[in-house]
């Protein structure tokens, strides 16, 4: 549905955009993630045809955004960062001008209301100024505006910025529902957001990808690892680096590239157990860390595991 190839974007000699490719199927949902100044925004402008491109082919729907503006401008929503809303017009007013900048039919300018503030979840202050909204209501009218032509693709710049945790996972409700039939493309600086939202993701550094895939892919393909802080009874240094020794002597049964260290602190000592490659977290680590512990008559007091996390190697990547 949306493919990039070689794009580049050139502000003098400074290069916002730097080669960068992709291909969106119809049906994903992509997050666009990057520190400040990373290109995302740029990107999703050049896509949208409100900027043009040094270089490179951007084309929606087959069709080419550079030589045929028009026609993928139909098939795309676009909410950018800064939400276009007239605050003193009612929310119903406000769409139905939109409706109709667009050349909507004024039989069809209804349904289409309906539809776009029942799956924005808006109906209930449909009639209310937009200058009395709160700004997670506001972003809903600004996706409602979005989607009021039906697009195919939605692109989404920083849709949740600003909100609050209860705004913020009634926009991704919205947008996961939405991804089932449509293509979505939205950047964030919220991993978590992304974590929980996208199908896959494209880290972009210096106007660069630095990584693109699913979670799973970008956990493998970074080398990610995961933890398991195990606790014993017996705070002493003697009795945890006794069982730090046992488990360093069994680190071929916890699996390839297991690493084991003692941590020794004043709440109480743990054992830090660190895992890699295929047996990250698995619960064939877990029996065999219990087995070692029933066969040393130990008296364990937890067992907290950890996950590589995005963030982890959103910070590796563009630091």
């Amino acid at each position: 549905m949306v493919e990039i190839k070689n794009l580049y974007k050139n502000y003098g000699e400074l290069q916002a955009v730097c080669n960068i490719s992709l291909s969106v199927p119809k049906g994903q949902v992509l997050g666009l993630l990057g520190p400040n100044g990373a290109g995302k925004s740029t990107t999703l402008r050049i896509l949208t045809g409100f900027l043009e491109a040094s270089s490179g082919e951007v084309h929606i729907g087959g069709h080419s955004v550079s030589e045929e503006p028009l026609e993928t401008r139909r098939l795309i929503g676009y909410l950018p960062e800064s939400t276009p809303l007239y605050e003193n017009m009612l929310v119903y007013d406000y769409l139905h001008f939109v409706a109709q900048s667009r050349n909507t039919p004024q039989a069809d300018c209804l349904d289409k209301i309906r539809r776009a503030a029942k799956r924005c979840d808006i109906i209930e202050f449909i009639h209310r100024p937009i200058g009395e909204l709160s700004k997670g209501q506001r972003q809903r009218v600004g996706l409602a505006m979005a989607i009021l032509d039906d697009p195919e693709v939605l692109i989404l710049d920083e849709p949740t910025s600003g909100l609050d945790p209860n705004q913020i996972i009634g926009i991704r409700d919205i947008i996961r529902e939405l991804g089932k039939e449509k293509t979505i493309i939205f950047s964030t600086h919220i991993l978590s957001e992304a974590e929980a939202t996208c199908d896959r993701v494209v880290i972009i550094n210096k106007g660069q990808i630095a990584a693109e895939g699913s979670i799973a892919e970008l956990k493998q393909s970074q080398g990610a690892q995961s933890s398991l802080n195990l606790r014993i009874e017996g705070s002493d240094e003697a009795a945890v680096q006794s069982a730090f020794m046992v488990l360093c002597e069994n680190e071929a049964v916890l699996g390839e590239g297991a690493k084991v260290e003692s941590r020794l602190q004043s709440g109480g000592n743990e054992i830090l157990v660190t895992l890699s490659g295929d047996r990250n977290d698995s619960d064939e680590v877990r029996q065999s860390i219990k087995a070692i512990i029933r066969d040393n008559d130990w008296f364990m007091l937890g067992m907290e595991s950890k996950s590589h996390s995005l963030e982890d190697i959103f910070r590796e990547l563009t630091n």
